[in-house]
């Protein structure tokens, strides 16, 4: 027998679910536990905090669905859900206190294999997203990883569309300097000279 909620909308299964149908629930944290893993991840830049924050995230969804009026499509609603979960996981870390760094944390990295060039890309990437203020982090992620419109975008971050336009622009800009590579068009940063400081 077929499974009924294969290939249902996403609205079906929440109404299904207030009705009282778990299964539906289930489905639904299924359908979307791996897009959730993927926002938190480039968002909170940690492997280990991303599974906690996409865990909080998926129990938020389904606590909050009663709140899904489906005047936006559902994947909206729920990155909504996952940003805020991920807003207070930045807000906790930084009220915990640093670890001090020990010998073999500050120890030379192996030489990575040839094969390796591209996961090494990867995490230099990761690294320098990491960098990027929070605000402007979430705004290209939902951009140019989830591949989000910027009018879905604003309203999972509940802004203007010209804030985020303005968030992404100026994001892609602190992405590459963090990767070192000054973005065309903008003035390069340089040190000013004795000449120019003189009165």
């Amino acid at each position: 027998m077929t499974d009924p909620s294969a290939g249902a909308p996403d609205g079906d299964l929440v109404r299904r679910f207030l009705a009282g149908d778990a299964g539906a629930g289930t489905e639904l944290i299924t359908r979307h536990e791996r897009r959730v893993y993927a926002v938190c991840l480039r968002v909170l830049g940690n492997p280990d905090d991303a599974a906690d924050a996409a865990q909080d995230a998926l129990l938020a969804m389904v606590r909050k669905l009663d709140g899904f009026r489906g005047e936006a499509a559902f994947t909206t609603w729920l990155y909504r859900v996952a940003m805020n979960v991920c807003y207070d996981h930045l807000r906790r870390a930084r009220r915990q206190p640093m670890l001090r760094r020990t010998e073999e944390d500050t120890a030379p990295e192996p030489a990575l294999p040839d094969h390796a060039d591209a996961v090494a890309d990867a995490n230099d990437v990761a690294a320098a997203l990491a960098q990027v203020p929070e605000d402007f982090r979430v705004a290209i992620v939902l951009a140019d990883v989830h591949d989000l419109p910027y009018e879905e975008i604003a309203k999972v971050l509940d802004l203007p569309v010209g804030t985020v336009k303005s968030r992404v622009h100026r994001g892609r800009i602190a992405l590459a300097r963090a990767l070192g590579i000054e973005p065309e068009g903008e003035p390069t940063r340089r040190a000013r000279t004795s000449e120019e400081t003189r009165p």
